[in-house]
């Protein structure tokens, strides 16, 4: 069936929800009962998105006309905002326009990720200390349902944001020349401004407790303000299978987290949740301990790696 039997140039909603709408303007409901509706027809267009890429555009057209028509003459401060919320709607199905259904989908498994990434994050209670460095470098954990046992770092690095983003986002393959952990990491493939597929290469543990791991994850890199954020999980890719003689690792959902400190705008608020399956047959005290120890050598690394960076700045000043 053609997409325009769905989405017309005048909106074609399910029969339920325009009957519902005519009993609220009848009932002198309009205004309030309006803003309810536009979110079902925003919700109903999302199911289409889904069950048909291709509706996107009709879909749009479909809400901007039922905003103009909600709105009537001078519109209140509710539609205001929403049509701003339907402005970066369409700015981003814009954006995805020329995106296949696999691209979609590694977009959508980075944007999952770094959903529940905050999630698990803005949750404060039920952390456990698993270590505090001689500096304050802090690692605490949490089990949680279906994911198993979680890290999360905290640290305050004397840099900014930006140029740590720079580094961690930017700069990811130069990863291997700083972090002894890291052998590779290789951008795979890379989707719009905000999300990429790559593999990494894990270097083995002293005494070699732990041997090398490689994996295959989608990473969704996001600015918000003055916050930047990297998340990822793992994910196939048809580049690269699994590898003979290396253990394919699992991970996600992960996100580095990097803020201001408000006492301080040039130092940041870093925040590393980590949760990795390494697979193979390694007890969980030793995965436990290497885990924690890999983020407090990570945040280490990440400083040295820095402050290298601003002395090949002044030497070039000079």
């Amino acid at each position: 069936m053609h997409e325009s039997a769905f989405f017309p140039t005048e909106v074609c909603m399910p029969p339920q929800i325009r009957a519902t709408e005519n009993k609220w303007r009848n009932t002198g409901q309009s205004q309030t009962c309006s803003y309810c509706l536009f979110f079902l027809v925003v919700s109903f267009a999302n199911i289409m998105f889904s069950c048909f890429p291709g509706l996107r555009r009709n879909a749009l057209a479909a809400i901007h006309y039922e905003l103009n028509r909600l709105a009537g003459p001078g519109p209140s401060n509710w539609i205001s905002q929403v049509r701003r919320r339907s402005s970066l709607l369409s700015s981003r199905i814009q954006e995805e326009e020329g995106y296949n259904e696999e691209e979609i989908s590694y977009v959508k498994q980075g944007e999952d990720a770094l959903q529940k990434a905050i999630s698990i994050l803005s949750e404060q209670d039920g952390w456990t200390v698993e270590t505090v460095a001689a500096n304050g470098d802090k690692v605490l954990s949490k089990v949680l349902p279906d994911i198993g046992k979680v890290f999360k770092l905290e640290v305050v690095l004397e840099q900014r944001p930006d140029n740590l983003y720079e580094e961690l986002v930017e700069k990811m393959e130069l990863m291997g020349e700083w972090n002894p952990n890291v052998k590779q990491v290789k951008i795979l493939q890379k989707i719009g401004q905000d999300t990429m597929v790559t593999h990494e290469v894990s270097a083995e543990t002293p005494g070699n407790v732990v041997g090398p791991r490689d994996f295959v994850s989608v990473r969704c890199a996001k600015r918000r303000g003055s916050t930047c954020f990297l998340a990822g999980m793992s994910t196939q890719h048809p580049q690269m299978p699994e590898q003979k003689g290396v253990i394919r690792a699992e991970n996600g959902p992960t996100c580095i987290v990097m803020k201001p400190c408000a006492e301080d705008p040039n130092k940041t608020k870093f925040t590393w949740l980590l949760s990795l399956d390494l697979k193979g047959w390694i007890p969980k005290t030793i995965i436990n301990k290497v885990l924690s120890q890999t983020q407090v050598d990570f945040a280490n690394h990440l400083r040295n790696r820095m402050a290298n960076n601003d002395s090949m700045e002044m030497a070039h000043a000079c």
